[in-house]
């Protein structure tokens, strides 16, 4: 299949009190963007996450929503990318009965523990799962389920500390957002009860996103429990104790108001959070809006929060929204970023696979 190279450079626009420059000699982060293979089947709101075998990385998708945007093109269907062949080949579908989306995947060692995620029945009604899907990216089999999570989620922020906990935040369950944190250990399968987050509208949500770095939690945006559930512009930092990982201090803030998003893919750069792609205006799993009733459009950026300065910065590009993780492999001089699917423009189901390769360079004049 033919491939096609787009090279970007990006300078940070400054958000806030953000610079909308940096200074010769201050780091300026460089993007190169390429798309590769394409999917088998568009697909949207699916789980997505890198895997190893031996030294070779691969990148899974599982479940989602195809092309037709409705409860009954919701299914299980799975699929890995070789990044060396730079080629899709199918793995057995997610071991369930019913079609998931807004599940989130999350690698410990040599398994894909994909957890949560929702069907949507004829009638609307929708059901949040317990399931804890375990995946062994080695013999490309699932092991048997395990144990259940406590309180069924979906659209939850999930991100792995110390690649052995695997940290489930707020979310959707059934019929509301949740402040639930819920640890789960996948070396004896047990999950465990973490500090919650404070249960208001700050805390509380569902289709944000987030990342552990060192011992912190950091997730942003996502939707409130109100009326159309309006977008949330909140930045939430938790502070975990090494000591009792299942004790996190919380906090938040709003570094600027005029930056949110939804079902963004949520990861980290040199220590610093970065969210990729998303929205900014909610909606439901067809792209629809909740507030307007009229499709909504990708926000088309990247946002970086510089920890120490507390400071946005925003690179534009046209990146795809309805995003659940990305697949990161570390390079030599870059960290490459896998995005798989999505929503494009006019809420159209992607099979696109995009690359972003980010360095730091040295900022000119």
């Amino acid at each position: 299949m033919s491939k096609c190279l787009f090279i970007l450079i990006l300078v940070a626009v400054g958000l806030g009190s953000c610079k909308t420059e940096p200074e010769i000699g201050e780091r300026q982060l460089s993007m190169q963007l390429i798309k590769k293979a394409s999917l088998p089947e568009p697909v949207s709101n699916n789980a997505v996450v890198e895997g190893f075998i031996g030294n070779m990385p691969y990148i899974y998708t599982f479940g989602g929503i195809d092309s037709t945007k409705v409860y009954s093109g919701i299914h299980l269907r799975s699929y890995r990318y070789n990044i060396e062949a730079d080629a899709w080949e199918q793995i057995p579908d997610l071991p369930d009965t019913l079609g998931k989306v807004a599940a989130s995947a999350s690698r410990v060692k040599g398994v894909i523990y994909i957890i949560g995620g929702y069907h949507v029945f004829p009638d609307g009604h929708e059901l949040s799962s317990d399931k804890v899907h375990r995946y062994d990216i080695t013999t490309n089999t699932y092991l048997e389920d395990g144990s259940p999570i406590p309180v069924a989620i979906d659209d939850q922020v999930q991100a792995v500390w110390r690649d052995s906990l695997i940290y489930v935040v707020t979310g959707w369950s059934d019929k509301h957002n949740v402040p639930n944190v819920q640890v789960y250990n996948p070396s004896d399968d047990k999950w465990q009860v973490g500090s919650p987050v404070p249960d208001n509208l700050q805390f509380n949500s569902f289709g944000a996103s987030g990342t552990i770095i060192g011992d912190t939690i950091y997730y942003f945006g996502g939707a409130r429990f109100e009326r159309n559930y309006p977008i949330q512009n909140n930045l939430r930092v938790g502070v975990i104790n090494p000591t009792n990982p299942t004790e996190i201090s919380w906090s938040q803030s709003i570094p600027d108001s005029t930056v949110a998003g939804y079902r963004m893919a949520a990861h980290q750069y040199r220590n610093e959070p970065i969210w990729i792609g998303g929205s900014e205006i909610t909606y439901n799993y067809n792209g629809i809006s909740y507030l307007t009733k009229e499709g909504v459009p990708p926000a088309n950026r990247i946002v970086r929060y510089d920890v120490d300065k507390k400071q946005w910065f925003s690179y534009d590009y046209q990146l795809p929204m309805d995003l659940r993780g990305l697949g990161m492999v570390p390079g030599e001089a870059a960290t490459h970023y896998y995005l798989v699917g999505g929503m494009r423009e006019n809420q159209a189901v992607s099979a696109e696979l995009v690359v972003i390769s980010a360095q730091l360079v040295q900022a000119t004049k």
